[in-house]
């Protein structure tokens, strides 16, 4: 069931309630009584009780929009397979529901179509799982065409299991037969394949042209890696800072906001430092549970990743310990699924300026890779821009090449691929000691056969002096 997102009441949030269950897996969430939608939130978890299962789900709801009414959580290894929750904690949570004023409830877990029914059957109020915030979320933040049509591919492929439940009313027209013979296929039968048959034809349709916008794109990408260019992927949890961490290398201007999955559409700017430039580029956010349609829709935008030469991966240092351990499982994770997980990276903790003194000195003590920065003041980035350096430095191929006079054309590639280099102007040509890309030396190897490389067969003695 998709969320009623043309009506959001934002009203202010009230302080939580005192917990009303003695084991403290029943609390009271935000109350907003003016709000047209509010959830009690539930969950099914084995952690110890004084953890907080249901944070990021709450988080997830009041970027929709919705008010939180309160939550419960039933401590077990997995779900009931039928109603997600136990027979006696349901009448628990129709009692809290009643408590709470909810009119909603939202599970932090996808549901299966038969668990969904028969909640909403025992509880008599909609029934929502985190799938279906997450999309609308999507749904809400998505401006670009790519964008719409990926979303649109997710939700469509996320409720075509969901259909039977709209047609009850109709299918007992056709109930009593057994046989599957003639008098079985009642209006409600027919109603369901044809919707079924839609969505499947418009999910052929989003796919082809989602097919298109991906090879729009990889004609775009095809540019940029002509331009032989380092690139470079921002990667991470959801409203860790990317957007802003952009801007700040590059000026480019995006959006930022504190919500999650602000940023949906990617984003490519150029920065440059010490005399070379890179390319980078800004991804959608990851979360945990990411549903893996989303992952299948938004392929395309999440191969920016993949393709990436370095990825640096943004956390959010402002959160406890074990949030931050979390975001970062959680964005490996999805990584992996990818593909992208072999790439280099460069670990990032952002929002440095809401950390003090002494929080800083334990964050950066305990991870020595990793950068420490503050996008929102600027604190770090030139740390951060030398560290994107030292990655790439250990990537590329030093040579000394003689490039002819009538070579310009190389000699202006080797300035953009290179950044800094030494240059000598000789009688022959130009020569010159550079780093360039692993994968970009082949265009230079015919001058360096002619330069003073130390290759055999230059005329030099193998160690860079040439022989007389």
């Amino acid at each position: 069931m998709p969320l009623d997102v043309d009506s959001r009441a934002m009203g202010s949030e009230a302080e939580e309630d005192q917990a009303r269950a003695a084991n403290g897996t029943v609390s009271a969430g935000v109350r907003n009584p003016r709000a047209r939608q509010r959830a009690l939130a539930i969950g099914v978890s084995s952690a110890p009780a004084d953890s907080e299962p249901l944070a990021e789900l709450k988080e997830l709801l009041r970027t929709a929009g919705v008010a939180t009414a309160g939550e419960m959580v039933q401590r077990r290894p997995e779900p009931d397979p039928d109603r997600y929750f136990g027979r006696g904690k349901l009448a628990d949570l129709k009692a809290e529901i009643k408590a709470a004023d909810a009119n909603l409830v939202a599970c932090d877990d996808e549901l299966l179509p038969r668990q969904e029914r028969n909640l909403e059957k025992e509880l008599g109020v909609p029934v929502i799982d985190r799938t279906a915030v997450i999309l609308d979320i999507f749904a809400d933040h998505a401006h670009s065409a790519e964008g719409k049509l990926q979303v649109e591919l997710a939700q469509l492929e996320y409720n075509l299991a969901r259909m039977r439940g709209l047609w009850t009313h109709l299918e007992r027209l056709g109930a009593g037969r057994m046989d599957g013979g003639i008098g079985t296929r009642g209006p409600g039968e027919t109603q369901i394949e044809t919707d079924r048959r839609l969505a499947r034809d418009r999910i052929a349709a989003l796919r082809r042209r989602l097919d298109e916008v991906g090879r729009t794109r990889s004609t775009m990408r095809a540019r940029r890696q002509r331009s032989a260019l380092p690139t470079v992927a921002l990667a991470g949890y959801t409203n860790a800072g990317k957007s802003t961490l952009l801007n700040r290398l590059t000026g480019a201007g995006v959006s930022v906001g504190d919500r999650l999955f602000h940023t949906l559409d990617p984003t490519t700017r150029a920065f440059e430092h010490n005399g070379r430039r890179y390319l980078i580029t800004d991804t959608v956010g990851f979360i945990q549970k990411l549903p893996h349609q989303l992952v299948d829709a938004f392929k395309a935008t999440l191969e920016e990743t993949i393709i990436a030469d370095l990825i640096v991966h943004v956390v959010d240092a402002s959160g406890p310990a074990e949030d931050r351990s979390e975001a970062i499982a959680a964005a490996n994770g999805v990584l992996e699924e990818i593909g992208a997980d072999s790439a280099p990276r460069v670990l990032v903790y952002n929002k440095l300026d809401l950390l003090d003194e002494d929080e800083r000195s334990r964050l950066l003590v305990g991870s020595r890779d990793a950068v420490g920065v503050s996008a929102e003041t600027g604190e770090g980035i030139d740390a951060l821009m030398d560290a994107i350096e030292t990655a790439f430095d250990e990537t590329l191929r030093p040579m000394k090449l003689l490039i002819p006079y009538d070579a310009g054309d190389s000699l202006s590639e080797l300035h953009a691929v290179a950044g800094r280099l030494e240059r000598e102007d000789v009688s022959e040509g130009v020569r010159v000691s550079a780093r360039v890309p692993q994968a970009l030396a082949h265009r230079f190897e015919p001058f360096e056969r002619n330069g003073d490389s130390g290759v055999p067969g230059d005329g030099s003695d193998g160690n860079g002096q040439l022989e007389l």
